[in-house]
């Protein structure tokens, strides 16, 4: 589907700001809305910088729903400009970045902890209106305030890193493990850092682009090699004799999905991180599975990992300025969709209020 930005005759007044509109599938436009104004428990921040993410994508090309009228953008930092009444905790100035997963903290799920599969889940930029937007309002609870020395560019990783996290605690990676990464992008090249961080002592990727795959060997991975180019098992079979221990599907695809039960050794972990669009559906040898006694897990957004995210970026463990290959202006967000369907981007980043 062709995404097509539809554009509102506006002139920006007292009051008033940018944001980019979904408009329904294949349709996004930058229109006026009114400054937001912060309720007593929320914050109104300058958005920074906002990512581009494959939700957007899937949002954009109807496969995912999402209310029409809605500001996309759930991957985004900025600057406190004004506090609630009710909000101690902040104030203007301050650099945050901000958890857009909203639960309700009523429901079965929230209350055994598992807040992530919240019956009634809200989401920044899926639900309620997010980053894409010069300005955005946010509930206090939602903001983690960063070390102003640290890029708010980077600190738009932070979501994707703490949904990584929450990944990582999936596959139980040990020491001296070694982890197979499907997929270069964004989030396979954090997965490369963290499953280094974690102690893997092995750690190989597929990409089918060279300078993704130069990349994934800059930030730690052992080998990189092109999934086309011959089978993986042959190329990477040096690494891990048996298998891997651990496998990451982090592309979303049906065929690396399926692909991945194959390259984990008998009783490996694979976790299937990457999101396949809804309706999907991998060919599964159930036997296969019983005889390896493969464990199959999965990932969804980021319980309790964001504070940990945070941290990591502000202390400098993970390299998140490499993966930020492009940047767009508010009235980008189109060209950045297009660019990321090419495969050619690593990161994309929205900058609502300029670099």
């Amino acid at each position: 589907m062709r995404v097509v930005l539809e554009w509102a005759a506006s002139i920006r007044m007292e009051g008033k700001m940018q944001a980019s509109v979904y408009r329904g599938p294949g349709k996004i436009g930058l229109e006026p809305r009114g400054a937001p104004r912060p309720g007593p428990t929320d914050l109104v921040i300058q958005v920074r910088a906002c990512g581009l993410c494959g939700t957007d994508m899937h949002i954009l090309e109807g496969e995912f729903p999402a209310a029409p009228g809605i500001v996309l953008g759930h991957e985004f930092a900025g600057v406190v400009t004004e506090v609630g009444a009710a909000v101690t905790a902040f104030k203007p100035g301050d650099h945050v970045a901000v958890d857009p997963n909203i639960a309700c903290g009523l429901c079965p799920a929230c209350q055994r902890g598992d807040v992530h599969l919240c019956d009634d889940l809200q989401a920044l930029g899926v639900t309620r209106d997010g980053g894409f937007a010069e300005m955005a309002v946010l509930p206090a609870s939602q903001a983690y305030r960063v070390p102003e020395q640290l890029s708010l560019e980077a600190c738009a990783l932070a979501e994707p890193l703490s949904c990584c996290l929450h990944g990582l605690d999936q596959a139980g990676i040990r020491t001296g493990d070694r982890v197979l990464v499907i997929g270069a992008g964004p989030i396979g090249l954090l997965m490369v850092q963290l499953a280094r961080g974690s102690g893997a002592a092995v750690v190989g990727v597929t990409d089918p682009f060279e300078a993704k795959r130069a990349l994934a060997r800059r930030l730690g991975a052992d080998r990189a090699v092109d999934p086309a180019g011959g089978d993986v098992t042959d190329r990477l079979g040096d690494l891990a004799p048996r298998g891997f221990d651990v496998v990451l599907e982090c592309v979303g695809r049906p065929a690396t999905a399926a692909q991945a039960l194959g390259l984990a050794r008998r009783g490996g972990t694979v976790v299937w991180f990457g999101v396949n669009p809804p309706g999907a559906t991998v060919p599964v040898e159930p036997y296969m599975i019983y005889r390896n006694e493969l464990t199959i897990r999965a990932a969804f957004v980021n319980p309790h990992t964001f504070a940990r995210a945070v941290t990591l970026l502000a202390q400098r463990r993970i390299q998140a300025e490499p993966l930020l290959s492009h940047r767009f202006p508010l009235g980008g967000v189109a060209e950045g969709i297009a660019m990321m369907k090419t495969g050619q981007a690593v990161k994309a980043l929205v900058l609502p209020n300029g670099g």
